[in-house]
């Protein structure tokens, strides 16, 4: 443990890239006119533990980073990137070689709570298993993003909300405002990492117990913001085959739509570039994008794809794959 609260006090956050200047809508003339873009999303867990809970790292974080570099020199990167698991310094320095302009980081080490809740896990804390009430390294959420990130705002489930070896990290949801050119709404995107399972090395019951709690702090916090325009919600949920942890999920953001709920569905005609298993590949993976319309704007996904995930051209480095979505913005008199 003291190895892990040394770690955490070495990892040190390059500063934010924000545009603050292009916090203006566009121009309200382009609503009253039929037109479209797109936006191109990837969630990536890239592993990004320190030593001594991860060995060996730094040549394939080293490899991610260089890898978006690459893509981003060649026009071929996605345009907004969702980090979860940026906890080391070799894992911060990929995320700062990725070749994007704009960046903005979750919840700290130290970030406390602002909005409040009336749950907290029960005691007795397991303080052997990691619940000691302390953080030792902060959210590893990132947003790298090709377009202006014109707000960035965070907010950590806090000590009291999580269960196991996840309280060791100040994990949270995030959200970024990004201007697309031409779009007339903001994109509102949000960030989080839930709580694990067999991983927080605590009774099952207990770590289902800390992820309905952040469930329901993720809702609290995008209605907080109160987004107006589409909205992405992205990373790393840690429901794979749980419905009953699934069924929580729905029940709180059932505002917003699983990409892969939506793209199943042949007549909504996605163009699918990964291979699914079965009726219900939402439940395959831990990984998952959601979405919602805006006031002004429609979002829909187009096209789904992974990335990292051992094909040809695209290296497997990290115990996770990231999952890529394109998705469509329709706004003004067709819609």
């Amino acid at each position: 443990m003291f190895a892990l609260l040394l770690l955490g006090g070495c990892t040190r956050l390059p500063p934010m890239r924000l545009d603050t200047e292009r916090t203006k809508p566009a121009n309200a003339a382009i609503a009253r006119d039929a037109g479209s873009a797109t936006i191109d999303v990837l969630t990536f867990n890239i592993e990004g533990l320190g030593w001594p809970a991860r060995k060996g790292r730094q040549a394939q974080l080293q490899q991610i980073g260089a890898t978006l570099a690459a893509l981003n020199a060649r026009g071929q990167a996605p345009d907004v990137v969702l980090v979860q698991e940026m906890f080391s310094p070799a894992a911060v320095r990929a995320i700062d070689a990725g070749g994007y302009r704009y960046r903005a980081w979750g919840p700290s080490r130290t970030q406390r709570r602002r909005l409040r809740s009336k749950t907290r896990m029960p005691g007795p804390f397991r303080w052997k298993k990691g619940e000691v009430g302390v953080h030792l390294v902060g959210s590893g959420l990132a947003v790298l993003s090709r377009y202006p990130i014109v707000a960035a705002r965070s907010e950590p489930f806090g000590s009291r909300h999580c269960a196991g070896l996840d309280c060791l990290s100040n994990k949270g949801v995030q959200h970024v405002r990004i201007r697309v050119p031409g779009v007339p709404e903001p994109v509102e995107i949000f960030n989080a990492h839930l709580n694990s399972r067999s991983a927080a090395r605590v009774p099952a019951e207990r770590s289902a117990a800390a992820h309905a709690m952040q469930v329901g702090d993720v809702a609290a916090f995008i209605g907080s913001v109160a987004p107006a325009g589409p909205v992405i919600l992205g990373g790393d949920f840690n429901m794979r085959g749980d419905a009953g942890r699934l069924a929580r999920f729905d029940a709180a953001l059932g505002q917003l739509t699983l990409v892969q709920r939506y793209c199943v569905v042949a007549r909504n005609g996605c163009d699918v570039r990964v291979s699914w298993d079965g009726d219900e590949p939402w439940m395959d993976t831990e990984d998952l994008q959601l979405f919602a319309s805006g006031g002004a704007v429609r979002i829909t996904p187009t096209r789904v794809e992974a990335m990292f995930d051992g094909a040809e051209g695209s290296p497997h480095l990290s115990d996770h794959d990231g999952f890529r979505v394109t998705y469509r913005l329709d706004w003004g008199a067709v819609r």
